[in-house]
């Protein structure tokens, strides 16, 4: 099968589904898999200085180097809101393929993708990502309405199927009313990404700062919808019972830094508090392998991957129901808690003063990801979505 993925933005930096893009794309162009190996590419806005970044990062990855990486112009000027020009350079890809895979909504690209399969008569498949949830719907809903009635809500309603990436995203796409299609694919981990583990000691060495003492890990965007006030308020709660531990942060800045670096001044634990900024490969597994607890109280997920990645190596997690990843309470990897300060706080601390427990946490969820989240496992998914679109699914005219 000839598959073509459209994602505005491939940099890293971007969050979440361009780290899930390009592996479920490896994953689909892997040799071994059945039906495979299948001819995959991703276009996507090209982002110049971190170009050769993006190259690397995805030929690193198990099938990666048969990933084909259609880097389309910038988008800069009119093209960012037209996307005329990326309408040009999609009509050959989209031409060669046999389906199209959208990743997100709000984009030119994306509008012009949708289109484009439309005039040629290819069917195409749409994974919002969480952005037509109803949380997401409400932040700045007015410029989304007019999005909508401009061209993509045709977009979303014209593709065969909606990919949903839990069962909380496939219900809230069918309760709105945007398809009666909507299959749940979910995504995965690599595992070789996280075999071997670094040795537990291994982020602490590259940070003396944290003088060899435990430390709950949050990895995720700064941004305000991933919950990082009411963590420093729960953190702050737990020290009295926990003093040794610290919080380390992990993420690039989405607006929410400078608010938590004056809320921990203001709580008096600036100094238990450690922001890193960005990691990835080796370094990111690091400090998931070293850290006591990963909590991730966040507001809205559609999937939670760093949820997924901190049980691939065995750490046991705190987490918000929000964060929709139900199979964390019934395996018992950790706790799923409301998204209160107080709830938080009590999660952590039934994790933290209970080393052992928490290990028993970490091998449930671990156990979790190996049987059930694997790239393998949703590439075979995933391409069983496809082959159900193109055959019976709608044409989007």
């Amino acid at each position: 099968m000839k598959i073509l993925h459209v994602i505005p933005d491939l940099n890293p930096s971007a969050g979440g589904p361009p780290m899930v893009v390009s592996r479920l794309a490896a994953a689909q162009a892997q040799a071994d898999l059945e039906g495979g190996p299948h001819e995959v590419g991703i276009a996507f806005y090209d982002t110049p200085a971190v170009r050769e970044q993006i190259e690397e990062d995805v030929r690193a990855l198990p099938g990666g180097d048969r990933v084909r990486l259609h880097a389309l112009a910038e988008a800069g000027g009119l093209e960012g809101v037209t996307g005329a020009r990326a309408a040009r350079e999609l009509s050959p890809l989209v031409k060669a393929a046999e389906v199209v895979h959208l990743h997100g909504v709000w984009s030119p690209i994306l509008l012009s993708a949708s289109r484009v399969a439309r005039r040629l008569g290819k069917k195409y498949v749409l994974a919002p990502h969480g952005m037509l949830d109803p949380w997401a719907l409400s932040e700045k809903r007015t410029k989304k309405r007019v999005a909508l009635a401009m061209g993509f809500g045709r977009m979303v309603k014209g593709a065969a199927a909606l990919h949903a990436h839990s069962v909380y995203e496939r219900e809230s796409l069918i309760e709105g009313g945007w398809h009666g299609v909507v299959e749940t694919v979910p995504n995965g981990i690599f595992l070789d990404e996280f075999r071997p583990l670094p040795e537990r000691d291994a982020f602490h060495r590259g940070h003396p700062e944290l003088h060899g003492q435990p430390y709950v890990l949050f990895l995720a965007r700064l941004h305000e919808v991933k919950g990082l006030d009411l963590l420093a308020d729960a953190f702050a709660q737990i020290l009295a019972d926990l003093p040794t531990y610290r919080l380390v942060v992990v993420g690039p800045d989405f607006g929410a830094r400078e608010g938590l670096v004056e809320q921990v001044r203001r709580l008096g634990i600036a100094d238990r508090v450690h922001l890193v900024g960005p990691l990835y490969g080796k370094e990111k597994v690091a400090a998931y392998a070293g850290s006591a607890c990963f909590c991730l109280p966040s507001k809205h997920e559609s999937f939670g991957m760093s949820v997924a990645e901190a049980m691939a190596c065995g750490v046991a997690v705190v987490i918000t129901e929000q964060c929709h990843f139900p199979d964390v309470g019934e395996v018992g990897a950790g706790r799923v808690v409301l998204r209160e300060v107080g709830a938080i706080a009590t999660g952590l601390r039934e994790v933290l003063s209970n080393p052992r427990g928490a290990e028993e946490m970490g091998r449930a969820g671990k156990a979790l990801i190996e049987g059930k989240y694997t790239w393998e496992r949703v590439a075979r998914a995933s391409v069983g979505m496809y082959e159900s679109a193109v055959g019976g699914g709608r044409d989007g005219r």
